[in-house]
C-alpha cells in the first residue's frame, strides 16, 4: 500500500465519521463503531487491489463493520438513547443560523437511522459522493435495485421533513 494509514485516516476521518452518524445516535458508540472501522481498515488495507476507488473500498469496510455493530447492539439491553434522536448539536458559539442548519442536520440524521437498513445503506452512500455503480458494489446490490431504494428513500425522507417542518 502506497498510501500510510495515518494519511488514510486523516484524509477519511469525516468520512467515517459521518457513516458512523448514519447508524448510531449514541456519541460515545459512535466514536466506538469509527474505531472499530478505523481497525478493520486497518487490517484489511493489505488486501486492497485497487478494484475499486479507495473511498469505495473504505465504504464497504465501513458499512460491513456497521452492520456487525448494529447486529451486536440490537441484542444488548438499552439503557439510554431508547429513541436513538437524542443529539445535542449546539455549541456556545454558534450563530442562530449555524445552530438552525445543526439541528436540521440531526433531524437529517435520525430520519435517516429510522430507515430500513438496506434504505440507510443506499442513502449513506449517495451523500458520500457514491455513484450508483459504486453504491452497488458496496451494498450487493444491483445499480437498479439502488436507483428504487433511494427514490423510495428520498421519499419518505421528504413526508419526514414535511412532518418536522
Amino acid at each position: 500500500m502506497q498510501t500510510s494509514f495515518e494519511h488514510i485516516i486523516k484524509e477519511y476521518d469525516g468520512l467515517l465519521g459521518r457513516v458512523a452518524a448514519t447508524y448510531e445516535a449514541n456519541p460515545a458508540l459512535q466514536q466506538e463503531l469509527v474505531q472499530e472501522i478505523s481497525l478493520a481498515l486497518w487490517q484489511a488495507l493489505p488486501r486492497f487491489e485497487g478494484n475499486s476507488s479507495l473511498k469505495t473500498y473504505i465504504l464497504r469496510i465501513a458499512h460491513n463493520k456497521a452492520v456487525n455493530h448494529i447486529a451486536y447492539h440490537t441484542r444488548q439491553p438499552r439503557t439510554q438513547y431508547e429513541d436513538g434522536d437524542a443529539m445535542e448539536v449546539v455549541a456556545p458559539t454558534n450563530t442562530e443560523h449555524q445552530i438552525s442548519q445543526d439541528q436540521q442536520v440531526a433531524q437529517l440524521l435520525a430520519s435517516v437511522r429510522r430507515l430500513p437498513f438496506q434504505s440507510r445503506q443506499v442513502v449513506t452512500l449517495m451523500m458520500e459522493g457514491l455513484s450508483y455503480q459504486d453504491i452497488a458494489s458496496v451494498s450487493g446490490m444491483t445499480v437498479t435495485n439502488v436507483g428504487v431504494t433511494l427514490n423510495r428513500a428520498r421519499k419518505v425522507l421528504m413526508e419526514n421533513i414535511d412532518h418536522v417542518g
